[in-house]
C-alpha cells in the first residue's frame, strides 16, 4: 500500500521511521509545513515528498496518517474522508469540543474508517489487563489507578496551546481506564495545583492533577498526573477486583526508587521519554492501522471512543475550575 504522512515533528518523524519499515507499506509520501524538515525526513527514510497535504492526498495514497498540529486535525480528517480513504489521526480530534463532535459525525456518516492515536491500547501489559477483565479473572472491578507522570514540563508555547493537562496528558489515562474496564464514566471530580513554572497559573492550567472517575457500575478510578517527575516518564495501571488484582507498567524501567531494605528492583535505567516507554506500542498501533486500510479489521480506536475521552477531559477541566463533581451529561454534546 501507499501511505501519506502529514506532519513531521517529534511524533511524525518517529511514525515515518515505523511506516517505512512495515512490510505492507510499499511507498510512503511525507509532508510538513517546513520544507527543509520534509526533505530531511524523506531522505532519511526513503519517502516521496509532497509540498502540501492537498498534493499528498492527490498523489494517490491509500490512506493518510495525521501527525500535524492539533488545530489542523479536523480539516485534514475531512480531507481524507472527502478523498474516500482511511485516516489515522493523533489525538485529539480537535482542540474545540463542538468541532470534535461535528467531525466525528462527519466521519460516522461517511462510513470510512478513522483510527485515533491512543497507543496504550497496544502496550502488551495494558492489553493483557483488558483481556483479564474481559475473561472475568478479576471478578467485578471496584478500583482502578492510572498514572502518567512527565519528567519535565513542555515548553511554554506548547502548554499555552495544549488545552490544559486534562485534555493533553490525562486523556491517555481516561482512554485507558475506559477501554480496559469496558465501562463508561458518568461523573468526574478533579483537583490540581499550578505549583511550578509561572505559566501554568497564567494559562489557567495545573501542573499536577488528581481525578476521580465514577463508572456506570459504581466502580471508581483515580488518575494521577504531573509535569514534574524528574526520575523519568512513569506510565502505570492497577486494577483491583473481587477475584484478583493486576498491574501494568511495572518493570525494571519504572522510574521509582524502592526503599524496601534488601530490594534492588527496579534495576533501571528508568524510562525518561514517552517514546522510549511506549515505542513498541506506537509501532503496533500503526501496524494495526495498515490492517484497517487493508480491510482486515475495524478501527481499534474510533471517533466515538475519542469523543468519550474528550467529554471526560472537558468534565475534569470544568471540575477543577469550579471545585465540584461534574456529571458527564453536563458536558456531553450530540
Amino acid at each position: 500500500m501507499r501511505l501519506g504522512l502529514i506532519g513531521l515533528g517529534r511524533i511524525g518523524s518517529f511514525h515515518a521511521d515505523t511506516l517505512s519499515q512495515l512490510p505492507t507499506v510499499e511507498s510512503l509520501v511525507v509532508t510538513d509545513a517546513v520544507p527543509a524538515v520534509t526533505r530531511a525526513v524523506a531522505d532519511r527514510v526513503g519517502a516521496d515528498v509532497a509540498d502540501s497535504p492537498e498534493s499528498l492526498i492527490r498523489s494517490g495514497v491509500d490512506a493518510i496518517v495525521i501527525a500535524a498540529a492539533t488545530n489542523a486535525h479536523t480539516e485534514l480528517i475531512r480531507a481524507g474522508i472527502d478523498a474516500g480513504i482511511p485516516v489515522f489521526c493523533e489525538k485529539p480530534l480537535s482542540g474545540d469540543l463542538a468541532e470534535a463532535v461535528a467531525v466525528a459525525r462527519y466521519v460516522t456518516d461517511s462510513g470510512i474508517a478513522v483510527q485515533v492515536g491512543y497507543p496504550r491500547r497496544f502496550d502488551p501489559a495494558f492489553s493483557a489487563a483488558r483481556a483479564a477483565v474481559e475473561a472475568g479473572e478479576l471478578g467485578w472491578v471496584h478500583t482502578v489507578r492510572s498514572t502518567t507522570l512527565d519528567p519535565a514540563p513542555a515548553p511554554r508555547a506548547y502548554i499555552e496551546a495544549s488545552g490544559g493537562i486534562f485534555r493533553d496528558c490525562s486523556v491517555h489515562d481516561f482512554d485507558t481506564v475506559r477501554w480496559v474496564t469496558g465501562r463508561e464514566v458518568v461523573e468526574v471530580y478533579a483537583t490540581g495545583s499550578a505549583k511550578g513554572d509561572d505559566f501554568f497559573a497564567e494559562f489557567g492550567d495545573v501542573a499536577t492533577a488528581a481525578t476521580v472517575l465514577t463508572f456506570d457500575d459504581g466502580a471508581t478510578a483515580v488518575v494521577s498526573n504531573t509535569r514534574y517527575n524528574p526520575r523519568g516518564y512513569d506510565v502505570r495501571l492497577e486494577l483491583h477486583g473481587t477475584g484478583d488484582s493486576v498491574a501494568a507498567g511495572w518493570s525494571d524501567t519504572t522510574p521509582l526508587r524502592n526503599l524496601e531494605p534488601g530490594v534492588s528492583w527496579p534495576a533501571g535505567p528508568p524510562a525518561t521519554f514517552f517514546m522510549d516507554r511506549l515505542a513498541s506500542a506506537f509501532q503496533a498501533e500503526l501496524h494495526a492501522f495498515t490492517d484497517v486500510v487493508a480491510g482486515q479489521r475495524t478501527s481499534p480506536c474510533t471517533v466515538d471512543d475519542a469523543l468519550a475521552v474528550a467529554f471526560i477531559a472537558e468534565a475534569a477541566t470544568l471540575s477543577v475550575q469550579q471545585h465540584r463533581p461534574v456529571q458527564i451529561d453536563e458536558v456531553r454534546q450530540s
